[in-house]
């Protein structure tokens, strides 16, 4: 039972990571289809991969009872999925270096006295963000989080396995047979 509430808990995580990556991702692929170019395959690897998961996860959540019963083979996809997850993250490592964003500030200070008080003027400070550099660094690291995350499913698919391999009930059939000891 344990087991269940575990793997359930691993996959709507997983389910959690794979919305937010599915509809950057998708950003970036309507951007490349609107320009009439061909999508990189950095973004296009992790893009179908995340897809993928996201209706495989999607789908062993909803039949949680047959997920129990072929543990071994969702277990396998599971570590499939991991693999696909760690190519599509080699193929977008690139990103990882990247400086998406940086503060920049006014020298200007002033303070002035008055018959009302002290007024001052700080410095402004504004924050300066890429946006697509940000939402490829986010997809990065949800595909390393993904990758973790269908480890540690796998890894609890082989352990209910193995439990309810131990668990095997044997049933005896005892029967009674009935004599009758009349004398005729």
């Amino acid at each position: 039972m344990i087991g269940g509430l575990l793997f359930s808990f691993w996959r709507f995580m997983e389910i959690i990571t794979l919305i937010p990556t599915l509809g950057m991702l998708a950003y970036f692929v309507h951007q490349y289809q609107r320009s009439n170019l061909l999508t990189p395959n950095d973004i296009l690897v992790l893009f179908i991969v995340s897809v993928l998961a996201a209706a495989w996860a999607i789908l062993t959540v909803l039949r949680r009872k047959s997920t129990r019963d072929s543990a071994i083979f969702v277990s396998f996809i599971d570590l499939c999925f991991v693999g696909a997850f760690i190519a599509g993250v080699y193929e977008l490592r690139n990103i990882a270096n990247a400086d998406c964003s940086n503060f920049s500030a006014d020298n200007r200070f002033s303070v002035t006295i008055d018959n009302n008080g002290i007024n001052g003027d700080a410095p402004s400070v504004r924050l300066n963000t890429n946006k697509e550099c940000a939402m490829r660094k986010a997809s990065f690291a949800f595909g390393i989080m993904n990758c973790i995350f269908f480890a540690i499913t796998a890894f609890l698919l082989l352990f209910m396995h193995r439990k309810r391999k131990d668990d095997r009930e044997v049933v005896t059939k005892e029967t009674y047979r009935r004599r009758s000891h009349d004398s005729r």
